[in-house]
């Protein structure tokens, strides 16, 4: 067996979330002294650093890079998150959380939520949140970390972070700096292409300086100076079932103890957050600006902030889709160079870290097959689409229609894989998994119960069983984990105990 050269020098173009987190993943599992990895990032450019929540997959991402939790939480100034509160979401005046985690426990081999279904047939209205001990938390302002006993109904906490997304990038930077990632600073002025293949091999930074390479990775945010300016790589738009495109952005000082929860509230264009972490709150609102402009955007926005602003609204143009390609050539697309997808179910970080996963599961040699571009473009693309059909759910299964925005998302077409899995869990309340997707059954079941799609029939088999033996089933779960929750310290001590940002 022959074996070819190995990539010898690494080159990643921007900072920020993407940067360094592909820095500092790189370094944490390539030996310096077989492969150079340099950064190159210009601190006269702004990053955008609205991603600040984000899902259960980045612990992996963090054991992998081998970091101290408490460590990496209190540099960041983070918080935990059990799940999102969706407000007005269905109709004005409703409220249900996604936690994450599933719901209760399955029985026989059989959904839990087709229990609750039976349940409330039965006349049970206790909302299915009632049996997931992230919600039970969450709700009370309480937290634990889970318990490795798998019979403790806190082995079924699962959680994530609210963090400083600025903070996090320097996190990262002192993690990659200490492994040997170099850092330039500079602003790219042109970038060289081998006349032969088009592959890149170098950039210039207009002072003399060139950094060649022999991969390269777009770091560049919205602009993709290598993939879309440079190596003409197109993008697919989904603006059409997606319309928002603009985002304001500002910090507000705390009110009272932070959340263990997001907070997403439908507003008559887009949606308002809200993100609490140590030492802030970030606050923004996404809005469609085919159906509202930017002053009502903002006093919307405003008028919501629970706390003093700390800044003046910043706003984020962008339209929702993808590259056609992620992998072209010799170079890789991260983060918004990529594509972007409203942070509504905090996926920003995650689809830059399953990037670099991904990139690494493939790392090729120096010769670069193109089987595995194929494979890597394909895996992307799936992973965007599914998150995108996801995120689609929320606007389209909505009863509003109280704003022209709301009577667009309400009766636009979506895409036939959204509409399979809507008509299957309206009709059988069941829900499938494809192709390793993100989101889990438990999800979809909490966001499409949460906006009203109940189903016409629970299982048939559970639809045999006694009722007054489901009914104790039930009332036992959800009194265990409402016993669970009070014994949980509060949110604001189990940090202060565990994490507290310096001051």
């Amino acid at each position: 067996m022959t074996q070819q050269p190995l990539l010898r020098r690494i080159v990643i173009v921007g900072g920020g979330s993407a940067g360094w987190m592909t820095a500092a993943a790189l370094s944490s599992l390539l030996d310096p002294k077989e492969v150079t990895i340099t950064l190159v990032e210009s601190d006269a450019i702004g990053t955008v650093g609205v991603g600040e929540a984000t899902i259960p997959d980045i612990l992996a991402f963090n054991r992998m890079l081998g970091v101290n939790e408490a460590e990496f939480m209190a540099a960041t100034q983070a918080t935990f998150k059990l799940g999102i509160e969706f407000v007005d979401w269905g109709r004005r005046g409703d409220s249900y959380i996604h936690p994450f985690g599933q719901h209760g426990v399955d029985m026989q081999g059989i959904d839990f939520h087709q229990y609750w279904l039976r349940s409330r047939a039965d006349g049970d209205r206790h909302p299915i949140e009632a049996y997931s001990q992230c919600a039970v938390a969450a709700k009370a302002g309480r937290f634990a970390l889970p318990d490795p006993n798998p019979r403790s109904v806190l082995s079924h906490v699962r959680y994530a972070y609210h963090f400083d997304a600025t903070l996090y990038a320097k996190f990262l930077r002192r993690y990659a700096e200490a492994r040997g990632v170099r850092r330039v600073e500079g602003i790219v002025r042109n970038v060289r292409l081998r006349p032969e293949d088009g592959f890149i091999e170098g950039i210039d930074l207009g002072d003399e300086r060139v950094i060649e390479g022999d991969f390269f990775f777009d770091c560049t945010g919205f602009r993709a100076l290598l993939a879309g300016e440079t190596l003409g790589v197109g993008f697919v738009d989904w603006s059409h079932w997606l319309p928002c495109d603009r985002a304001l952005a500002v910090p507000s000082e705390h009110l009272g103890p932070p959340a263990p929860y997001t907070r997403s509230t439908a507003k008559t264009a887009g949606w308002q957050w809200r993100i609490p972490t140590q030492r802030r709150v970030g606050n923004g609102h996404i809005y469609s600006s085919a159906f509202m402009g930017d002053d009502v955007a903002t006093a919307t926005l405003l008028e919501r902030v629970e706390g003093k602003p700390l800044a003046d609204p910043r706003q984020i143009r962008f339209r929702a889709g993808c590259r056609e390609a992620f992998w072209t050539r010799n170079c890789i697309a991260i983060g918004l160079a990529a594509g972007f997808l409203e942070p509504l179910e905090s996926t920003s970080i995650y689809l830059i870290q399953e990037g670099i996963s991904r990139f690494i599961s493939l790392f090729p040699r120096a010769a670069i097959p193109d089987i595995l571009r194929t494979e890597y473009n394909r895996h992307m693309r799936t992973e965007f689409e599914q998150v995108r059909d996801f995120i689609i759910l929320h606007y389209c299964a909505t009863e509003r229609d109280d704003s022209d925005f709301w009577n667009y998302c309400r009766t636009m077409p979506v895409p036939d894989t959204l509409t399979h899995k809507i008509e299957l869990f309206r009709e059988t309340g069941r829900v499938f998994r494809y192709n390793e997707e993100l989101f889990a059954r438990p999800s979809w079941v909490a966001v499409m119960l949460g906006q009203r799609i109940m189903p016409e029939t629970c299982d048939p088999i559970v639809a045999t069983l006694p009722a007054a033996d489901i009914a104790r089933s039930l009332g036992s779960m959800r009194s265990a984990m409402a016993a669970a929750a009070e014994q949980m310290p509060t949110h604001e001590r189990f940090i202060a105990g565990y994490c507290p940002a310096a001051a």
